[in-house]
């Protein structure tokens, strides 16, 4: 079974006529992290690795705000190999 995570987002993002009011991010694999070292800086490179895992267009997972993105990196760190403690509330 994979793991996923769906953020809910604070401001909806369009996507040509479509309208995105939440992301489903899946594990990465080994090509969605050589997409990510392809860029140049650290949030360059988390920014084109979560898009690749949500399978959202570059350009349009950059106009995310960045309150939204804040809670994305935060609630995906399991995922991508960042968690730092077990959380054992539930969120």
């Amino acid at each position: 079974m994979t793991e996923t995570v769906t953020v809910a987002l604070s401001k909806p993002l369009a996507n040509g006529d479509a309208t995105i009011t939440e992301l489903t991010f899946r594990e990465p694999t080994v090509g969605d992290l050589i997409v990510g070292d392809q860029m140049t800086g650290q949030l360059a490179k988390m920014t084109a690795i979560l898009a690749a895992i949500s399978d959202t267009p570059l350009p349009v997972f950059k106009k995310i705000g960045a309150k939204d993105f804040s809670k994305i990196v935060s609630k995906t760190g399991g995922l991508l190999g960042n968690d730092k403690t077990n959380n054992t509330t539930g969120d």
